[in-house]
């Protein structure tokens, strides 16, 4: 690789070393060879240190579980960076295809383009309301496109000179993608998705996960101000809300000969409901008790 890279590659990972044997190939088969690697884990233990150090990463940082904070994490990474266009994958984040890099890295070279992400595909063992929610987020057409915003840090890029202007917020354990991502359309910046640009990654979360993940990803948004007038609402946000859920899920499994895993969909959108709505809450509360 180049001594002054045109690309930085950032890397987050924690105990994936089941992933990163198929990542870390990946990336040495792009078509685009002119990029430096940089890794930050977590405290890992199942090998995944030996497989990153194997693929001599330009930085490899090792911090504790307990220390782990995305936002922070991403501001190393993109601090430690030589490029100007910083990209961001997931450990466990596998690119389909060799143009990964290059189909992902070509908006951020446009003056007004901040921020893209690219397209994610589930993986085969993907359960039902997990994979209804990746062919809302990056299927065809993508649902996702109507909604007030998203954006997903997986598999992305950011251009180090807006980032400069102002990273993300490490006060914020969840969300500090959507955060900074509005904060660059508010700029003035784009936002870019690319579809051609590929990864496979999914996970399958228990209800209790889902609960917390829904939580602290509602409580963020509530701090930083990106929620809606009546989100705090029991009835529009677990009543309908869940029907809704659950109308699109019976659809999708429907659709997919998916039907006998609609009875966990019920659970996992209830959790994901409940987990919104104190998420949101908390978060107003917090927005007020402590403004920024």
């Amino acid at each position: 690789m180049s001594s002054s890279p045109q690309f930085s590659i950032i890397m987050r990972s924690f105990n994936e070393a089941w992933a990163l044997k198929e990542t870390l190939p990946a990336l040495a088969a792009q078509l685009e060879q002119n990029w430096e690697l940089i890794v930050i884990d977590s405290g890992s233990s199942d090998g995944s240190q030996e497989l990153i150090r194997a693929a001599r990463p330009r930085h490899f940082v090792q911090i504790r579980p307990e220390e782990y904070n995305p936002s922070r994490v991403l501001n190393l990474g993109a601090r430690l960076a030589a490029a100007e266009t910083l990209l961001f994958l997931n450990a466990d984040a596998t690119p389909q295809g060799s143009n990964w890099l290059s189909e992902l890295a070509a908006p951020l070279q446009r003056e007004s383009v901040a921020a893209c992400f690219g397209r994610q595909i589930p993986r085969p063992d993907c359960r039902a309301p997990f994979a209804c929610d990746y062919d809302r987020c990056f299927g065809e057409p993508r649902e996702s496109a109507t909604w007030d915003h998203f954006f997903s840090m997986v598999s992305s890029g950011l251009r180090k000179d807006v980032w400069e202007k102002r990273g993300f917020r490490e006060d914020l354990q969840y969300a500090e993608d959507d955060e900074y991502t509005r904060w660059c359309l508010s700029e003035g910046y784009e936002v870019v998705y690319v579809p051609t640009s590929v990864v496979m990654h999914s996970h399958n979360y228990t209800p209790e996960q889902c609960y917390r993940r829904a939580y602290g990803d509602a409580r963020a948004m509530g701090l930083a101000g990106n929620t809606r007038e009546g989100d705090d609402s029991w009835y529009r946000t677990m009543a309908l809300g869940w029907v809704k859920d659950v109308v699109r899920d019976f659809h999708y499994c429907r659709q997919h000969h998916r039907l006998p895993e609609l009875r966990s969909c019920l659970q996992i959108r209830w959790q994901q409901r409940r987990g919104r709505l104190a998420g949101i809450r908390d978060g107003r509360a917090g927005a007020v008790a402590h403004p920024n």
